[in-house]
């Protein structure tokens, strides 16, 4: 066996353990949590360092191999002297010489484990706030590396509690279905719906895109994914290049804030607000839908200005058909609801959907071929390496938020939030939004939440927003930097499949996404968006809002009814601005707005149809 095999054969075998043992440990309870999380960061380390070499090859080096053993050693120590660090008194013994070296190698290692697996930028951030609290906020080192290693509020927090305990078991489930022939499954339910109306390739990418992102949560894996089939699809009808890479961006990025499985940040957000996940996924749903009824106008509005046509029916499914013979793979997604809405934990729900996936494939000729020992390994196999980002980002953020706890920078920082603001919740909220979009931009979506989480969501909430719609915002916007240039990657992605610029790419993907910068700004006003409050104002918020999102998207893209003129743009935009802020005067004046630009637009109608005849 050559040694490229031998270190494949290795990889594997650790991420199929990976896999087993949260499924294990699922299904019949974690251990104590430094058990537990030290566990899952083992199995991240080796999983890392064995799949990311130090240099530009296939095959870890020597160095690699070094700094697995002392990975592995840093959280062995804790393990082999469990009882000496849970009876110690935290910040009055002081570390011994051991407990300094293996926490700094940890920290240290943490930092570069996260820089190989999702860039600088996140560890890079660490760095400067361990810089920080050891200089300006003079906190001793051993203070630190007690907060940093030797308890549960840094390296081996919730954050990291999180990832062992919630995301791995999703994404898992995201394997599983993937690999039991769902991603098919999603395409041609779509292509069924919608692929013979206006712009029917665009429309297939945003139903597609919000199903698959739902289970992937990840932005580019979904661009990646569907992105394969949808945009080659959508040139060939006629759009344009950039445009293409925009729809599939923005359908993609905004997998990530719809139920029923949302990005991991959603898991971190329900432990940070102490509710159940489905709590989270009730308050998402509303929003999540305004964003795809945004984008999915677009392309309906794109397309009918531009005159462009769906599929021909011989290129079509008929939707009976697909769920004839695929509807079946819908089950796992369902088993996961009925465990929610039945009161049971949402990883015990995954783990039974993810359970469900082989023997549901099983059921009808047309997926049984899908059921092997060797996708059922692969399977495991993809699900513990699509953990390692979110394992690593959530250690290295346990860095940032060990440092911000200890030194009470967090406070600070929400005291100066609100000093800049002067108590305007207006300019809290674009400082958070900027902050939010600038942090994304640099690392995923989870550790920038979890950093805002720490540093300015407490303001918000102490200028009266309710802390559902707080957190929300910030998770919004760290989803929304993936669309955002000068550093967007969903757009990056879909830009390569579709042979298009990037800057004109990104410029269509925020004007197609604009609705989804909006509505973070409207649940914050109006917290009926969230299912929050009295069911008529839900309704009524539903309405108005559902509204604002399809006249933005109209305004931008220059059709109503007809062809819009730079005019009735204006007024469409103007509406739309109008609906975010709920009220019945607000309503009216946009309602007045919208009903002079039908009366424009049809009168419009009229003079084209009268030149028709004419000549």
């Amino acid at each position: 066996m050559t040694y490229a095999r031998g270190v494949g054969l290795l990889t594997a075998v650790v991420a199929v353990a990976m896999s087993l043992y949260h499924m294990w440990t699922t299904a019949f309870g974690p251990p104590e949590a430094v058990f537990f999380r030290g566990t899952h960061l083992i199995f991240a380390f080796a999983l890392v360092f064995l799949t990311h070499p130090t240099r530009k090859r296939d095959t870890p080096g020597l160095e690699d191999w070094i700094l697995l053993v002392l990975a592995v050693g840093s959280v062995a120590h804790l393990f082999i002297n469990y009882e000496y660090v849970v009876y110690r008194i935290i910040y009055i013994d002081d570390p011994t010489p051991q407990d300094t070296f293996w926490g700094w190698m940890c920290v240290v290692l943490v930092m570069e484990a996260a820089r190989r697996v999702i860039g600088l930028a996140l560890p890079l951030t660490a760095f400067v706030f361990l810089l920080l609290g050891a200089t300006v906020l003079e906190q001793p080192l051993p203070i630190l590396i007690d907060q940093l290693y030797l308890t549960t509020e840094g390296i081996f927090g919730s954050t990291l509690g999180v990832s062992a305990g919630f995301v791995v078991v999703f994404v898992l489930f995201g394997a599983f279905m993937e690999r039991s022939g769902v991603g098919r499954l999603f395409m041609e339910f779509a292509l069924a719906l919608t692929g013979r109306a206006a712009g029917g390739p665009g429309k297939v990418a945003v139903i597609s895109s919000s199903l698959f992102g739902s289970v992937s949560g990840s932005a580019v894996a979904n661009v990646m994914v569907t992105g394969q089939v949808t945009i080659p699809l959508m040139k060939r009808t006629g759009f344009r290049p950039q445009f293409a890479a925009a729809v599939e961006a923005v359908a993609s990025t905004g997998g990530q804030i719809m139920p029923p499985i949302m990005g991991a940040a959603a898991f971190v957000m329900a432990e940070f607000l102490q509710v159940q996940y489905l709590e989270v996924i009730t308050w998402a749903l509303l929003p999540a839908l305004l964003f795809y009824v945004a984008a999915f106008g677009a392309v309906h509005f794109e397309a009918k200005r531009t005159g462009l046509r769906g599929l021909s029916g011989d290129e079509v499914p008929r939707l009976a058909v697909v769920l004839g013979s695929s509807g079946h793979l819908f089950i796992p997604i369902f088993i996961i609801l009925g465990g929610l809405f039945s009161g049971y934990s949402a990883p015990l729900s995954a783990l039974a959907g993810t359970l469900a996936c082989f023997p549901v494939a099983a059921l009808r000729a047309n997926s049984r071929d899908t059921v092997t020992l060797s996708n059922l390994w692969g399977a495991m196999v993809d699900g513990a390496k699509g953990a390692l980002a979110v394992a690593m980002a959530c250690a290295c953020a346990g860095i940032v938020i060990a440092v911000i706890t200890i030194s009470g920078l967090g406070i600070i920082f929400t005291q100066f939030v609100l000093a800049a603001a002067q108590n305007s919740l207006m300019l809290a909220l674009v400082l958070t939004m900027i902050a939010g979009i600038i942090l994304g931009m640099g690392m995923p979506t989870t550790p920038a939440y979890i950093v805002m989480v720490a540093l300015l969501v407490p303001a918000l909430i102490r200028l009266g927003v309710v802390p559902p719609a707080a957190h929300l915002f910030a998770f919004y916007f760290a989803i929304l930097s993936a669309i955002t240039p000068p550093v967007a990657l969903a757009v990056f992605a879909a830009a390569g499949l579709a042979k298009s610029d990037q800057w004109q790419s990104g410029i269509a993907a925020v004007k197609m996404g604009a609705a989804g910068f909006i509505v973070p700004f409207m649940f914050v006003y109006s917290p009926s968006l969230l299912l929050i409050g009295d069911w008529i104002d839900v309704a009524h918020a539903s309405f108005t809002a559902t509204a604002g999102c399809l006249l933005l998207a109209a305004g931008l893209h220059g059709y109503l009814l007809t062809r819009a003129t730079w005019l009735e743009r204006a007024l469409m935009v103007g509406a739309a601005v109008t609906l975010i802020q709920p009220g019945w005067m607000t309503d009216t004046i946009g309602a007045a707005l919208v009903g002079l630009v039908v009366l424009l637009q049809l009168a419009s109608r009229r003079r084209a149809r009268a030149e028709v005849a004419a000549d």
